[in-house]
């Protein structure tokens, strides 16, 4: 089985994305947001047949662990109050498409999130989707949108949200959203800049001593830390913490979210193979074709499979790493098995 852990649903229906400008006029004219749109599932059957459907058949993956448009989420627009009803809408739609593929999707949630204010939305909507049969959360390190105005993730600003995710045996992915930040594109700046952000603030701090069975991914290759893992591991060192950057990794997992072989072929041979996920974003950051190549930038699975692994090693970057990070996921395929 090849299991995609990073996918999201990017050809949401148009009344749904609409919806959300809407309600975030009515929240600034402070009148009430609009009814949400009826959606039908045939609506969202079209969507998702002629995009991430038809390219997991085309590219040979089997299912993709799936969640809401990360860009969408947009954490700093709006409150609190918004950004709850918000996430709550991206998540049934996402459990709508779930109960409609059951075979290829599985769901991540988006959480409820706000500079400035806790986590008490989050966790009241963590415990909502892990009713509906969700496999993990999307937690956006900085809902600021690029002004990084929130606590580092080791911070004890968080714990509530960790001691929740470990009670709820979920891993979270660390993924920013849109960037509010001119001076940073979303998926070309942003999104790298937190992805090494995070690894370094877990580098910094010692959260895992408290949370030693908290598991967080770190989307898009890990961002510079593959290409930086001496600096990192030297940082170790300065930081009178030697040999923590790779007890990180213990915790902390890195998908395949890197658009070149040679950018793959790094993160194969720096970064232990127990920590690399499969993952492709698709459909996601970068659509277009590679002209050196002639395939999608995103098909990394065909860069994958390139690789220079073992039958073991990439057995698991395809699918056992992934069930011992999301063992939800791996005791409902058991269940389905037996």
């Amino acid at each position: 089985m090849i299991i995609d852990i990073h996918g999201h649903y990017t050809t949401a229906p148009a009344p749904h994305t609409e919806w959300r400008e809407s309600q975030l006029e009515a929240w600034a004219a402070g009148t009430a947001a609009p009814v949400y749109p009826r959606i039908s599932d045939d609506d969202i059957r079209e969507t998702l047949e002629k995009n991430q459907l038809r390219l997991i058949a085309e590219r040979g993956a089997d299912m993709t662990i799936f969640s809401p448009r990360a860009s969408a989420m947009a954490h700093h627009r709006g409150d609190i109050s918004t950004s709850a009803a918000w996430a709550a809408v991206c998540n049934d739609l996402i459990a709508r498409a779930v109960a409609l593929y059951p075979h290829t999707f599985v769901g991540v949630a988006q959480l409820p999130q706000q500079a400035g204010v806790g986590v008490d939305e989050a966790i009241r909507e963590l415990d909502r989707v892990v009713g509906m049969g969700f496999v993990g959360v999307n937690v956006n390190p900085d809902p600021s949108g690029g002004h990084w105005t929130s606590p580092p993730l080791t911070d004890k600003y968080w714990y509530p949200l960790w001691e929740r995710m470990v009670e709820h045996d979920v891993p979270g992915m660390v993924h920013v959203s849109a960037s509010a930040n001119p001076a940073f594109h979303a998926t070309g700046a942003h999104y790298m800049n937190a992805d090494t952000t995070a690894f370094m603030q877990l580098l910094q701090g010692d959260l895992f001593a408290d949370f030693p069975s908290l598991r967080l991914v770190i989307p898009h290759g890990g961002g510079a830390v593959p290409y930086h893992w001496g600096r990192y591991r030297g940082l170790s060192d300065m930081l009178g913490k030697p040999g923590h950057a790779e007890r990180l990794m213990e915790n902390v997992f890195l998908d395949t979210c890197v658009y070149h072989q040679p950018g793959i072929d790094l993160l194969m041979d720096v970064m232990p193979k127990e920590s690399i996920l499969f993952g492709s974003e698709m459909v996601g950051a970068v659509r277009g074709i590679d002209p050196t190549t002639g395939h999608y930038f995103d098909d990394t699975l065909r860069y994958v499979m390139a690789a220079d692994l073992t039958d073991d090693e990439r057995a698991g970057i395809l699918s056992g790493n992934a069930l011992r990070v999301y063992p939800r996921l791996a005791n409902r395929l058991a269940a389905r098995a037996a």
